[in-house]
């Protein structure tokens, strides 16, 4: 797909107004960048993750803000026309605006288009912060890895109407701070739905449903290659596929086309 034009903002925009499902996969090196966006992934998050599939570590919170603007910039140097998202890691943005600012600029200079942090309440501000400052932001509710002791383990959030309140709540609060993407992860499928028909941004899930404006898994997931038991909402495209780039491009057209997830098997 060489041929295709760069996916930028306002292409995102397009794609979520035309009701085009937004493909996304992690990234973490040139390698896969090339050939993720050569298979029409439409947007590259080098996620925090990396510290559980690449460093064997047990969270994302080791994971320092040195390591993602390596990663980053790896992958920037391998991708030529999809959409780069970069994590902002644990303690890269909860002390102060200035210090998020400063790691969100570190980001960006190694080529991300746009950073991602997690919560919902007082993250508003930050948001703001950056946007005003010209870096895109991604937000992230429900599940959010960061926060996995405070929430008691890896558990679906937003069962309850309380719960889903407040998860609603934030999430227009994040929209109206000027956040321009939001992932859902481990949100019920019947919340995630109804909220991204209320939202005026995209919405990417992980364990959400079918309902959301796209759709992100870890490539390590889906490709099979992290052992253990899948998590539910994880499904293996190499299983009857012939190549790496092949299952990326089943995955691809399954989240345009609807066909991934399906509500029945992979979502709460």
């Amino acid at each position: 797909m060489d041929n295709r034009k760069p996916v930028t903002l306002h292409r995102l925009r397009e794609m979520h107004a035309a009701g085009e499902k937004i493909a996304v996969l992690t990234c973490y090196d040139a390698a896969f960048a090339r050939l993720l966006d050569g298979a029409g992934v439409d947007a590259l998050l080098v996620g925090d993750s990396l510290g559980m599939v690449l460093q064997g570590r047990t969270s994302t919170l080791p994971v320092s803000i040195e390591e993602m603007a390596y990663h980053t910039g790896c992958v920037a140097r391998g991708n030529r026309n999809a959409w780069i998202i970069a994590d902002m890691p644990f303690g890269s943005y909860q002390e102060s605006a200035e210090t998020a600012l400063r790691n969100a600029a570190l980001l960006m200079k190694q080529g991300a288009h746009m950073v991602k942090l997690e919560g919902g309440g007082w993250t508003a501000s930050i948001v703001r912060l950056l946007v005003e400052r010209g870096i895109p932001v991604c937000a992230h509710l429900g599940f959010t890895p960061q926060s996995v002791h405070a929430l008691g383990g890896y558990r679906v959030q937003g069962r309850d109407e309380a719960a889903a309140r407040v998860l609603c709540r934030q999430a227009e609060e994040l929209a109206a701070a000027g956040a321009e993407l939001l992932v859902l992860e481990l949100v019920p499928a019947a919340v995630a739905h109804e909220l991204t028909g209320t939202l005026s941004i995209p919405t990417i899930g992980i364990g959400a449903g079918a309902g959301c404006s796209g759709q992100v898994l870890v490539l390590y997931d889906m490709l099979g290659v992290t052992g253990g038991e899948p998590l539910k909402f994880v499904r293996n495209f190499m299983d009857g596929s012939a190549s790496v780039e092949s299952a990326v491009r089943k995955y691809v057209a399954e989240v345009k086309d609807g066909r991934f997830p399906d509500d029945a098997i992979h979502s709460f």
